[in-house]
């Protein structure tokens, strides 16, 4: 199952990371943008969120600006 994320970005650009991400009604900031790959209809984010854990997020370019989900995540120790 996949979940759906809400993500905020500082910039304007269609291309730029996210700056912060929510996961239900918890808020992240991302830190540090780990890696970005492009897939055929879609942009994959590796980010370090506040919270010191690992995601990754992808955005699906052939929908609406807000379609955002959570495909991994890495809980560090």
């Amino acid at each position: 199952m996949t979940m759906l994320v809400n993500v905020h970005r500082d910039a304007c650009q269609a291309d730029s990371p996210p700056a912060a991400f929510s996961l239900g009604a918890t808020e992240y900031r991302v830190e540090e943008v780990l890696d970005r790959w492009f897939g055929s209809d879609s942009t994959f984010f590796k980010l370090r969120a506040d919270d010191g854990n690992l995601y990754i997020l992808r955005h699906d370019s052939s929908l609406p600006s807000t379609s955002w989900t959570l495909e991994s995540f890495l809980r560090q120790a």
